[in-house]
């Protein structure tokens, strides 16, 4: 029985590292586990818009999109801007960089401008009419030309995602003119 001792291999040097040398407590093992805080129906279909239903009952802002317009509109006017027929694009390219923002959230459309963020234009998904997507270079970003009830037309430039923007300004936008019409016709769902 001693040799069997002697002749068993020893433990490799770093299985201490791998085996802590307290046990685990319940408790530790507990907090790691990551628990889903929201969860959706398991009937519903998985999509990248939330559904018609789901934004009409929220009652909170939730932004979609929130920020400028995408860098490489800045950096391919800044290449162009060496020549000196770019140079005016440069310019325009570069204060669309640091002084326009837009949010998309599932209630307006806003456009924020100037140098210290004071002029702001927004819009709600009701006042939509028409929503046209415009890529630029190669469909890294592009244009957004959202036009309104009134005639406006606003244009929303070097927008990243803009293909999944547009499509999200279309669907809130239909989702408003038919909540709205819903409530003025009364063929909306009925309490007691």
């Amino acid at each position: 029985m001693v040799a069997a001792i002697l002749l068993s291999p020893s433990p490799p040097s770093h299985s201490r590292s791998i085996f802590p040398s307290k046990p685990f407590s319940k408790t530790l093992l507990l907090s790691r586990i990551p628990f889903k805080l929201f969860l959706s129906p398991t009937t519903s279909t998985s999509s990248k818009f939330p559904s018609s239903a789901a934004v009409g009952n929220q009652k909170e802002e939730r932004i979609f999109f929130d920020g400028g317009s995408h860098y490489g509109d800045l950096v391919t006017n800044l290449l162009l801007g060496f020549t000196l027929i770019w140079l005016p694009l440069t310019i325009a390219a570069v204060s669309r960089a640091f002084f326009l923002r837009y949010r998309i959230t599932n209630r307006r459309v806003t456009v924020i401008s100037g140098f210290t963020g004071q002029d702001r234009s927004d819009f709600p998904y009701s006042a939509i009419k028409d929503v046209q997507a415009v890529p630029r270079l190669i469909g890294e970003w592009g244009d957004i030309v959202v036009t309104l009830k009134d005639g406006t037309k606003v244009d929303i430039r070097g927008m990243p995602r803009f293909r999944m923007v547009a499509d999200y300004c279309l669907l809130m936008a239909e989702v408003a003119t038919k909540s709205s019409l819903e409530s003025k016709s009364g063929f909306g769902p009925r309490g007691f």
